[in-house]
């Protein structure tokens, strides 16, 4: 019997929008991605204003930019959506609750119209604020509500596991999915920001992937070190990418992105360039 062969991909590989310098063009950051192998770009929409106002984009901006992806053969396919930490929608401020529901629910129509697939959320209740049983619930209300609008774009949610106690691993991501309860609320955890996790809590990254199986929408791949979790370049830290690529694939995930950061680096696009090879190569073993 003859081995059928697919022609797709067995996985992608996006790279984060902020690794590349903020005042290139779309049309720029598309040919650098594309140039450099990677399959899609994550677009950020952090919580500075200028970030913000993307999702007021009007139609012929977004139809444009659906455009410029088709031209330059380079999707934007998955959204990390931070600007939650100056708006959390678990705030026991009223305003501030309902100013993070705005947000949720134009970048999940952002999301619909661009095509991107997956929005990842940052795993806080609030940010600068105290975190409280009133906080929490405020926050788990509102997720339920989110949930529900994603449902009805077909949009995928996926906690970002974070750098605070709220939210640091799978296990405590999970826990809110299954609150929730709902197909269109997952996790997509932070290589880095776990393997800190296990370190201070004396744990295993693989065992913590593994409380999220079935339910992990895709992995960012950041490097860290203990302690510190921004802008360690990658070989640098101490994160195990090759046994955390190894337990994500086991448990379905094909999905990835490298997350790092453009610092000011005239040889930026070196860095580029290294972080697709590196886990490129590892993806490519697990084929």
């Amino acid at each position: 019997m003859e081995k059928e062969v697919l022609s797709m991909k067995n996985y992608t590989l996006g790279i984060y929008e902020k690794a590349m310098p903020s005042d290139l063009s779309w049309k720029d950051k598309m040919r650098v991605a594309k140039e450099t192998g990677y399959d899609f770009i994550e677009i950020s929409i952090d919580e500075t204003e200028e970030k913000l106002k993307r999702l007021e984009m009007s139609k012929e901006e977004r139809a444009k930019l659906v455009a410029l992806m088709k031209e330059e053969e380079m999707p934007i396919r998955t959204m990390c959506l931070s600007g939650h930490r100056k708006y959390p929608i678990g705030s026991e401020n009223w305003n501030t609750r309902k100013r993070g529901m705005e947000i949720m629910e134009q970048a999940i129509q952002l999301a619909d119209d661009l095509g991107i697939r997956i929005i990842q959320l940052a795993g806080y209740d609030v940010y600068y604020e105290k975190s409280n049983d009133k906080t929490r619930q405020y926050f788990e209300e509102n997720l339920k509500k989110a949930a529900m609008m994603a449902a009805s774009k077909g949009i995928l949610l996926g906690f970002e596991t974070m750098e605070t106690e709220f939210m640091n691993t799978v296990e405590k991501a999970m826990y809110y999915v299954k609150e929730v309860d709902s197909l269109y609320l997952n996790v997509y955890p932070d290589l880095g920001n776990i393997t800190n996790s296990a370190i201070k809590y004396g744990t295993k990254v693989t065992d913590d992937l593994e409380m999220g199986r079935g339910r992990i929408a895709a992995l960012h791949l950041k490097e860290t070190v203990p302690g510190k979790f921004r802008e360690i370049p990658f070989g640098m830290g101490h994160v195990d990418f090759k046994k955390g690529i190894q337990k994500a694939w086991e448990l379905g995930v094909r999905r990835y992105v490298t997350e790092f950061w453009y610092t000011g680096n005239p040889e930026w696009k070196q860095d580029v360039d290294f972080a697709f090879h590196m886990m490129a190569d590892l993806l490519d073993s697990q084929c």
